[in-house]
């Protein structure tokens, strides 16, 4: 993230506490980032009152249009008074994430940042449909805020796929890294790489008595240590930061996560387009999903939205 970048901060009109605008406004006083405070509003009452005439109709719901708009003024005031660049917009859609979609496809915006709600009971973070509709089909990235402040010199987790050896998924990686290092350098950061590699499987070593499974799983974590170590070396990173573990990426990623105290987890999403762009793949959700801290998912360079023209 950088000065040239616009953000995109969702409003969320259901709290008065917003994460999402918070987390925003301390990448603007880092970076001088601009922000779009962006607001999806839809009420079905307004449109099934056929007592009323569309004008009448039309004219109550411009009035909580522009009632909403003020409210994002007032959201807007403290930012603009430190010398933020901030703006805002109001759209009256029944489903947000395509408004918020459909408005990035439409400006030039870098990021997309929105609040997550968490569970009281559970402590965990909830994740709702049009968060998971953004991932899915955001043609930006897309950052998702939990309440918790981002501590100076805190760490900053960036997933990899080192195994892979197509270029999808090796310029994918170089751009998680790459941006990682970046955010980094502006919040007073440390980053750290991770990759899992799985294990012996278990039908190998049973139809193979011979097998040596020490040896095979020792070959396949230098394998990942070495391409791991070069990713990192393109980078300046340093190597004690980088750890490859033994696991499914769904159950590495979140504890050392959590191990690490990481305020931000940097992740990839699977290289699909079309109509199957709605889909991310059972991996990078249950990783998602599993995550207590504050993430950015990627898209491959070769994604397409499904909503754009």
């Amino acid at each position: 993230m950088m000065s040239s970048d616009k953000l995109l901060v969702v409003i969320d009109p259901s709290r008065d506490e917003q994460p999402a605008l918070a987390r925003a406004a301390h990448l603007a006083r880092c970076a001088g980032t601009r922000l779009t405070l962006f607001l999806s509003i839809f009420d079905f009452s307004y449109e099934m009152t056929s007592m009323l005439s569309q004008e009448e109709r039309d004219a109550m719901r411009n009035g909580v249009v522009m009632q909403r708009q003020k409210w994002l003024e007032q959201l807007a005031e403290p930012l603009k008074a430190e010398g933020i660049d901030v703006d805002f917009e109001v759209v009256w859609h029944n489903r947000p994430f395509e408004s918020i979609i459909n408005h990035v496809l439409n400006n030039d915006i870098a990021y997309i940042i929105k609040s997550t709600h968490a569970h009281d009971k559970l402590k965990s973070v909830i994740f709702t449909p049009t968060d998971w509709h953004l991932l899915r089909k955001a043609p930006v990235p897309v950052l998702l805020v939990k309440e918790n402040d981002w501590p100076a010199k805190g760490n900053i987790l960036a997933a990899v796929n080192v195994a892979a050896d197509d270029e999808d998924h090796k310029e994918l990686n170089e751009r998680i890294v790459s941006k990682a290092v970046s955010l980094a350098s502006l919040i007073d950061a440390t980053v750290h790489l991770v990759n899992g590699y799985p294990g012996t499987p278990v039908n190998i070593a049973i139809e193979l008595p011979d097998f040596d499974a020490h040896a095979y799983n020792k070959s396949i974590k230098q394998h990942h240590q070495a391409r791991i170590a070069e990713l990192a070396a393109r980078h300046d990173i340093d190597e004690a930061h980088c750890h490859v573990l033994e696991g499914l990426p769904e159950d590495v990623i979140p504890d050392l996560a959590r191990e690490l105290n990481a305020e931000l987890v940097m992740l990839g999403t699977v290289g699909r387009s079309g109509l199957s762009a709605a889909l991310i793949g059972n991996t990078a959700e249950h990783v998602i999903d599993s995550l207590e801290c504050d993430l950015v998912a990627f898209k491959p360079a070769n994604f397409v939205c499904p909503l754009a023209d």
